[in-house]
């Protein structure tokens, strides 16, 4: 139930990229305490992203999941930026969208999380 969106411009090889997406799920699941195999991660590196007006290394994230501790979102927020920061992307230059949608708007096995 929980996905982590990973779009930069900064252009990252295959492995690099799955180094990114398996450490990203493992950190998802630890600090939504969630199984990570409910965990769905997607990097997507190499995009025409321009942030402020440069094309210097930016990112944007978005961390989606049923009952999102909306308290929590500034630890979220430093934990993803040093993720992203290990592929020098200034905190910055990165933005993340948080959102806990209701049961009903997330499918799964071909019903919803609410029944």
């Amino acid at each position: 139930m929980p996905y982590l969106a990973f779009r930069t411009n900064v252009a990252l090889d295959e492995s690099a990229a799955e180094d990114l997406s398996r450490r990203a799920s493992a950190t998802v699941a630890a600090e939504l305490g969630k199984p990570e195999g409910y965990v769905m991660v997607e990097v997507t590196p190499g995009v025409n992203l321009r942030f402020g007006g440069s094309t210097e290394p930016a990112a944007y994230l978005e961390l989606k999941s049923l009952g999102l501790p909306e308290e929590r979102t500034a630890d979220l927020s430093a934990t993803l930026c040093d993720l992203a920061g290990e592929f020098d992307i200034p905190a910055e230059r990165i933005y993340i969208e948080f959102a806990g949608p209701a049961r009903h708007l997330w499918g799964f096995r071909r019903t919803t999380f609410a029944g």
